[in-house]
């Protein structure tokens, strides 16, 4: 990938751009806090769309136009690598799998695993989402009649695990997924914690905070190598269409090496870890406002009623569920999982008239950018059927919505995880109502933006005169 950056010319005729004061190194060390949206906002009012300030000491451009998203991530993207204090830290856990390589390594690796994603092999897949929707249904109905309260977010993490294990990996991962939930529970507030304190160093000391962290750290190794294993007792090589099996027997086209196994176990955490809580959480920020909207909720049943008729959905229907997508894409929109991308400048640049010197990080704020009232009207308002606009769609630039990042480092998994969120609103919401407790939860900012306090909800069965109601 070629880079296209600014000529000497250019970037000395940019303008520096302005920002707020810095944010000390003390400041941090003694556990600054701001909430991102809260704070991204107030910076693009006052200072316009890309802003530069400091953070202990270091440069950071805010990059808030779709614009600006654009040449960070597609039009200049080799110019902004993955070589950010963030990703340092995503390393000590995914190591280098999809999300945390670049360059030569992070091409092949994407070649080989972009197979498993192939429309034909998502729609067989669709089965396998709809059978773990089922299994959740089932255990709804055993214990929902009186009103039960659940942590929904931990619901839809469990669904999920089931899904990236049975669809991805051939293998059921329901027995370890309150133990793989825990440790990433762990690893999630700590990866933060510790690159928003800048504690740099990694966890080798003998105090309980490493130790937490490294035991979270091998509970994720342990079920990672289960599943390989489990793969290489079962199938050959060359054998089966899961994705452990396609790593296990892919060769480099021009080396003919295989992956090695520690290779194979970067992605496989990637993806277990990845796959999942993405999905679980655009799920739940769904239950929460289909419950804070019941208009919504209403045309949702309405169209999963003529569409499907009370039966169970497939693959063939996604296409045709145009509201039920409208949903999620909304709130994608709203409560994006991966709520900023950070990147690192290599050289110089000028991005909408704004020198960015080498060496600054960059911050794209997705969850700002999907509220801009520039690309968005009503922009704090949940609005599905913007969605079914085409025009609209058509007129807003194409990085103004980045739930899934954009340019060639896209998530791979894009289509598995609306695919699956689709099969499993279309099968779950025809058949209970959630109803929040104590309210709209407000966003929890980790490696990823979660309910806070993982989002407890009664559920209640919904009865074939509610159900009629709502389809009429």
């Amino acid at each position: 990938m070629e880079s296209t950056n600014a000529t000497p010319a250019e970037i000395a005729a940019a303008r520096e751009a302005s920002g707020p004061p810095p944010v000390t190194l003390w400041q941090i060390l003694r556990g600054y806090r701001a909430d991102p949206l809260v704070r991204w906002r107030q910076i693009c009012e006052q200072h316009g769309p890309i802003a530069r300030y400091r953070v202990g000491g270091a440069d950071v451009y805010l990059v808030a136009s779709a614009d600006g998203a654009e040449r960070v991530l597609k039009t200049n993207a080799a110019n902004y690598d993955k070589q950010h204090g963030s990703f340092r830290m995503l390393r000590r856990v995914f190591g280098n799998g999809l999300l945390t390589s670049e360059g030569s390594l992070w091409l092949r690796q994407r070649r080989l695993a972009q197979p498993a994603f192939h429309r034909e092999r998502l729609a067989r897949m669709a089965e396998r989402m709809v059978a773990a929707a089922e299994e959740t249904a089932a255990r709804w109905q055993a214990g929902a009649g009186a009103g039960r309260t659940v942590a929904m977010t931990e619901e839809m993490s469990r669904l999920t695990m089931k899904v990236v294990g049975d669809a991805l990996f051939g293998s059921a991962l329901s027995s370890r997924a309150a133990a793989v939930g825990e440790a990433w529970r762990v690893l999630n507030a700590q990866l933060v914690e510790r690159f928003n304190r800048r504690r740099l160093v990694p966890p080798i000391l003998p105090t309980r905070y490493d130790r937490e962290f490294r035991r979270a750290r091998r509970t994720l190794i342990e079920v990672v190598d289960h599943v390989i294993a489990d793969r290489r007792s079962r199938k050959s090589d060359g054998e089966g269409d899961d994705l452990v099996t396609m790593f296990m027997s892919a060769r480099d086209e021009d080396t003919g090496e295989r992956m090695s196994d520690g290779q194979i176990r970067d992605e496989v955490i990637t993806m277990l870890v990845a796959g999942h809580e993405t999905t679980a959480l655009m799920l739940s920020w769904t239950w929460a406002l289909l419950d804070c909207h019941p208009e919504v909720a209403d045309r949702l049943r309405a169209e999963l009623a003529t569409s499907l008729g009370g039966r169970l959905p497939t693959a063939s229907d996604v296409g045709a569920l145009r509201y039920t997508r409208a949903v999620l894409n909304e709130t994608l929109r709203l409560h994006p999982p991966a709520y900023l991308l950070n990147r690192h400048a290599r050289a110089d640049d000028v991005i909408e008239g704004c020198r960015v010197h080498r060496g600054g990080s960059v911050v794209v704020p997705v969850a700002l950018l999907h509220r801009r009232p520039e690309y968005w009207e009503r922009p704090n308002e949940f609005v599905p059927a913007r969605w079914l606009d085409a025009d609209a769609e058509k007129r807003r630039p194409r990085f103004a919505y980045l739930p899934f990042g954009g340019g060639p480092h896209i998530c791979i998994g894009n289509g598995f995880s609306l695919m699956e969120a689709t099969l499993v609103l279309a099968t779950l919401a025809p058949r209970f109502e959630a109803r929040l407790v104590g309210g709209m939860p407000a966003p929890e900012y980790r490696v990823l933006a979660r309910p806070a306090g993982d989002l407890p909800m009664t559920l209640s069965p919904r009865t074939s005169a509610a159900a009629a109601a709502a389809h009429s």
